[in-house]
């Protein structure tokens, strides 16, 4: 005849919740690692109204910042819009921003407008747009030409 052993103990009826705590701990981990990368951005004010040219104030003061192809930039500072002139350059952008926030420091309603080359790389003007808000700059715009 055979013979079981003895149990001390009977079956247990609760569950096995380690698996568990260790899927959670991962999903906290991913969330938290992916949290912060999706609140970056670049805040900037879009025009209501594309079709028609935004009115500007004539005693408010006016950069037009340019961002070259090869990636330099340089700008003019002056009453109103001007894509001819040029009043300073920068070579990079942390040289970009320590001369613009003192533009802006000088003067708090400056009105920044952005142009670059088509050529230019997307990465350079949001580079630039991040280096202006960086240094204070809060009214930022973008040129652009009309297709001929």
């Amino acid at each position: 005849m055979l013979i079981r052993p003895q149990r001390k103990h009977g079956p247990k009826a609760e569950m096995n919740v380690v698996p568990y705590i260790d899927v959670m701990l991962v999903l906290l981990v991913i969330f938290m690692v992916t949290a912060p990368m999706l609140t970056q951005g670049v805040k900037i004010e879009l025009p209501k109204v594309a079709s028609e040219a935004l009115a500007t104030d004539t005693r408010q003061q006016i950069l037009t910042l340019s961002v070259k192809a090869e990636g330099g930039y340089y700008w003019n500072l002056g009453g109103e819009l001007d894509t001819r002139q040029q009043t300073d350059s920068a070579v990079s952008l942390d040289e970009l921003q320590a001369k613009v926030s003192r533009v802006v420091a000088e003067r708090h309603d400056t009105q920044v407008y952005i142009r670059a080359d088509k050529d230019a790389g997307y990465g350079s003007v949001v580079a630039a747009m991040a280096a202006l808000q960086q240094g204070g700059v809060s009214n930022l715009g973008l040129v652009t030409e009309a297709p001929q």
